[in-house]
C-alpha cells in the first residue's frame, strides 16, 4: 500500500473524525447522516450483516440501544479474544463503547477495560452508554491510536473493530500495540483486509477510505507489519466479504512471553 503524504494524511484523519462525530450524533438524531461504514440510523438489512450491531449475538441484550446504534465495526472481536477475569483490555477506536462494555463485563470487577477514541462526540456517547449499562471498571481515553496514552507493558489484550484500516500510519499503530502489551499479551481484532488486486480508483476514493475499504492492508502487509512490530503467531482468517475488493477478517497475534 502506498504511503500518504502528510497533507493527505491530515485530510483523511479530519474526514474520519468528522464522520465519526456525526455517527455519534446520529444515534440520537435520526435526521443526521453519518457513519464510518454506514449511517447507523438508516442501516439496511444487507448492511447489518456486513457492518454494525448485526455482527453481535446475545451480547446485544447486555447493552443500551445507543451503544448498538453506534457500532460501525466489521466483526465482533470480543467473541474471539478469550478474555479472562482480572485482565486489562484496550479497545482501539472505541466509538460508542460496545466492545469496551462487553469486555469490562468479561474481565469482571478485578479487571479493567480501556476505550481509546479521538472523537469527543463518541467519548461523550460512550460515557453515557457506560452509565446506562451500569459498568464501573471502564476508563475512557482521548487520543490517537498511533500514540496510545498508556505506559508500556500494561495491557493483556488489545482489541479493535474495523478501525486500524482507517489509520494513516498502520505500522505505527501496530508498534504502539506491541509496546503497550504485556509479555504474552494478545492482539485480537476485526478489520478489513484488501485483496492484492484492489484497483487504484478504489484506493484513491475518499468515500471508500472513510468507508473502511480504501485504506485497508492486504493480508501480507498486515502480517509483515505485525511481525516487524515484534508480534508472533500471526493468524488472519477472512469471515465475510464487505466489498468487491475487500473482506472482513479476524486477525490474531501475540507478544512473546
Amino acid at each position: 500500500m502506498a504511503e500518504l503524504t502528510t497533507e493527505r494524511a491530515d485530510e483523511v484523519r479530519e474526514t474520519v473524525r468528522e464522520r465519526y462525530a456525526a455517527a455519534a450524533l446520529a444515534t440520537t438524531d435520526a435526521t443526521t447522516t453519518a457513519g464510518c461504514c454506514n449511517n447507523p440510523a438508516a442501516i439496511s438489512d444487507e448492511q447489518v450483516e456486513l457492518f454494525g450491531a448485526g455482527l453481535y449475538g446475545q451480547e446485544r441484550d447486555e447493552l443500551p440501544d445507543t451503544a448498538l446504534l453506534a457500532s460501525l465495526g466489521c466483526g465482533n472481536p470480543t467473541a474471539m479474544a478469550d478474555l479472562n477475569p482480572g485482565e486489562t483490555v484496550l479497545d482501539l477506536g472505541s466509538g460508542g463503547g460496545i466492545d469496551v462494555l462487553i469486555s469490562a463485563r468479561r474481565v469482571g470487577p478485578m479487571g479493567t477495560a480501556y476505550g481509546l477514541d479521538m472523537t469527543d462526540e463518541m467519548l461523550e456517547l460512550a460515557r453515557a452508554n457506560q452509565a446506562k449499562a451500569g459498568v464501573e471498571n471502564v476508563h475512557w481515553l482521548k487520543g490517537h491510536i498511533e500514540a496510545i496514552p498508556l505506559p508500556a507493558e500494561t495491557v493483556d489484550v488489545v482489541l479493535s473493530n474495523c478501525v486500524i484500516n482507517l489509520s494513516t500510519d498502520k505500522p505505527r499503530v501496530l508498534r504502539e500495540t506491541a509496546r503497550v502489551l504485556k509479555p504474552g499479551g494478545r492482539f485480537a481484532v476485526s478489520d478489513v483486509i484488501a485483496d492484492p488486486d484492489m484497483d487504484d480508483a478504489t484506493r484513491a476514493d475518499m468515500q471508500q477510505y472513510v468507508g473502511c475499504v480504501a485504506g485497508a492492508l492486504t493480508a501480507d502487509e498486515y502480517t509483515r507489519y505485525l511481525v516487524d512490530a515484534g508480534l508472533i503467531d500471526v493468524e488472519i482468517v477472512e469471515t465475510h466479504r464487505v466489498h468487491e475488493y475487500a473482506g472482513s477478517a479476524i486477525i490474531r497475534a501475540r507478544k512473546p512471553a
